[in-house]
């Protein structure tokens, strides 16, 4: 019996020994490089869409997000209205954001534009003390929002001003030429 596990173990040695094949030859060893800081990955995004409130729409703007723009769970997204716009000293036109929540006084009451979004869409509505049929056009119609979605992390970053759209832009290397735009009418 002892034979027969001799055998089968020099076998079993002989399968395993015979496994394996030559060395390589010694690969060269780099150089190291000099560490760099680390980055943030950034993947924000910056859409325009114009749409009017109506009683129709319960005075109120959705925006599904398209299969091309990914938001998570943990993003954050700001809303942007173009408020009013002013020209620099060319002559040439500047637009004058505001972030959301922003509320107007008007002769009615107080008026609020406002937001709340999920990963799949966003809701802008507006909000009174007062009946919002006996708003003016110029409160409901052809309303313009920028929606700019990023990343949770960038959005903490208490270095950047989020109420202002040009710095967010700014940081997310966004140009206003590059900005999709939507009519939802």
């Amino acid at each position: 019996m002892s034979s027969i596990k001799t055998i089968f173990g020099i076998i079993l040695a002989l399968l395993v020994i015979s496994c394996e094949g030559p060395q390589g030859p010694p690969g060269f060893d780099g150089r190291d490089g000099i560490d760099g800081q680390d980055g943030v990955n950034i993947l924000g995004k910056v859409l325009e869409i114009e749409g009017t409130f109506s009683a129709d729409n319960d005075y109120s703007i959705l925006y599904e997000f398209p299969q091309t723009v990914e938001v998570f769970d943990s993003d954050v997204v700001l809303v942007y209205l173009l408020f009013d716009q002013t020209e620099d000293s060319n002559g040439d036109p500047v637009d004058i954001w505001r972030l959301l929540p922003q509320t107007r006084i008007l002769d009615q009451g107080l008026l609020q534009y406002n937001y709340d979004f999920t990963f799949l869409d966003v809701s802008i509505f507006l909000e009174a003390d007062f009946d919002l049929t006996t708003l003016l056009p110029g409160d409901t119609d052809n309303q313009v929002f920028r929606i700019a979605v990023v990343p949770a992390e960038f959005a903490s970053d208490p270095s950047l001003d989020l109420s202002n759209i040009e710095a967010v832009m700014g940081r997310m290397e966004i140009s206003p030429n590059e900005i999709p735009q939507i009519a939802l009418d």
